[in-house]
């Protein structure tokens, strides 16, 4: 199975003067730290409006820094959030096929709709519709990667006229898809599939049957290619002492707080508020997330227990989820290398094998889902767009008499025009 280092950029309120530089600098320091271990996949997520359970909100800007610091790390948005409102189709296409290029062909492209009110309405994003919107935008999304020229289209949340969108990404047809969400929704789109809940080997194994059915039997897809593959997330911190590691890893309930903060039963003021201590009176009643007896929190044999369950269930990636709270930076980074050195390399063996032997068993199926896939027509006749005939960096015959006319010597300058000997 493969792994992957997951980001919020959480930063709990109050926030100190230079916090918000600092967190990103971490991240960052982070994911070469992973690249360098041989990690397989980094996920950076969309927020907006979050005060305090996400900083990542261009995720655009900070993963292409990520891209230039790595040389092999997959770059995942997780997810790019898709309805026009938070982000036109022709911009994703563009940032994510630019990306592409300046990472070497390394993105995967995580998609998704939003659930949380503050972004939702903050965008003017109308919550009933979000997933037609979603939907809409991300098959539009994939044609302008796909089709040269893209040929338009009208539709309920997205309209524009034929337009070529460059730069086309580096990998063909696109990058990989993925959505955050059900097996069943990414199964039935052909995408794979992000799951952000944190499960036992008991649930994965529900979730990996059905997504797997699911490819084999209705799946039509909404890009160009199928991404079947299923993922699930697991809070982690690694230490050779297991009291230590569940000291250390509490922070890691920040994570749950926050969720329930914006997404369940919270009241927010925007921009005030203190979470941190709001956090601490409430600690001891979150439990970690989870459905197993074990989780990812704990001595290297503690954890291997939890990764085998998920392993066995036919899971294909498992996504930790490592920073939360205020959990050192630098306790951090010594879990990520602990967990590399003594968890990751009997996981990652033979990765190859499995990943051809799956992909032999599966061609049928994503065969036959690809034919059933009703493509965007190109028009018989593309259109032929004429400029609107005008251009202000253009000296006009006005400028001309303007040069001519004799200014003032000090208004002349302060133009930048000639003055006459």
């Amino acid at each position: 199975m493969k792994f992957g280092v997951f980001y919020e950029i959480q930063l709990p309120t109050p926030h100190d003067e230079g916090a918000e530089q600092r967190a990103f600098r971490e991240a960052l320091e982070h994911v070469e730290l992973a690249d360098r271990l041989g990690i397989q996949h980094m996920w950076g997520v969309e927020h907006h409006f979050l005060d305090d359970h996400a900083l990542s909100s261009a995720p655009e800007v900070w993963l292409a820094a990520a891209a230039a610091r790595t040389r092999q790390i997959r770059i995942g948005h997780g997810i790019v959030c898709m309805p026009p409102g938070f982000n036109h189709p022709a911009h994703v296409a563009e940032r994510i096929a630019t990306l592409d290029h300046i990472s070497g062909g390394r993105v995967e492209f995580g998609t998704g709709e939003s659930s949380s009110r503050m972004e939702l309405e903050g965008f003017g994003v109308d919550a009933p519709s979000k997933r037609r919107a979603y939907l809409e935008a991300l098959e539009q999304t994939c044609n302008m990667m796909a089709m040269t020229p893209y040929p338009g289209f009208q539709g309920e949340f997205f309209s524009m006229p034929c337009r070529n969108i460059v730069p086309k990404p580096y990998q063909r047809p696109h990058p990989p898809l993925w959505v955050a969400g059900k097996p069943d929704v990414a199964a039935s789109h052909g995408m794979g599939c992000l799951g952000f809940n944190v499960v036992g080997g008991t649930q994965a194994r529900i979730m990996v049957d059905q997504y797997y059915r699911t490819i084999a039997e209705d799946c039509v897809p909404i890009g160009h290619a199928v991404n079947a593959n299923i993922a699930v997330m697991a809070m982690m911190h690694c230490d050779t002492d297991q009291a230590r590691a569940e000291e250390h890893g509490e922070h890691l309930k920040f994570f749950g707080y926050t969720i329930g903060k914006y997404y369940l039963d919270g009241k927010v003021v925007p921009g005030r508020g203190d979470a941190w201590g709001d956090f601490m009176a409430l600690k001891d009643t979150y439990p970690h997330m989870g459905d197993s007896p074990t989780n990812a929190i704990g001595t290297p044999d503690h954890i291997r227990r939890h990764i085998r369950a998920l392993q066995d269930a036919g899971v294909d990636q498992v996504l930790l989820m490592h920073q939360a709270g205020r959990l050192d930076h630098e306790r951090n980074c010594r879990s990520l290398e602990l967990f590399a050195r003594e968890v990751m390399p009997e996981f990652v063996e033979k990765e190859d094998l499995r990943e051809r032997q799956k992909a032999e068993r599966l061609a049928p199926f994503v065969e036959k889902a690809l034919a059933r896939k009703k493509h965007l027509p190109m028009p018989a006749e593309l259109p032929v767009v004429e400029p609107y005939g005008r251009f202000s960096h253009f000296a006009t015959e006005k400028d001309h008499e303007l040069e001519r006319s004799g200014t003032s010597s000090a208004t002349a300058g302060a133009l930048g025009l000639r003055q006459s000997a």
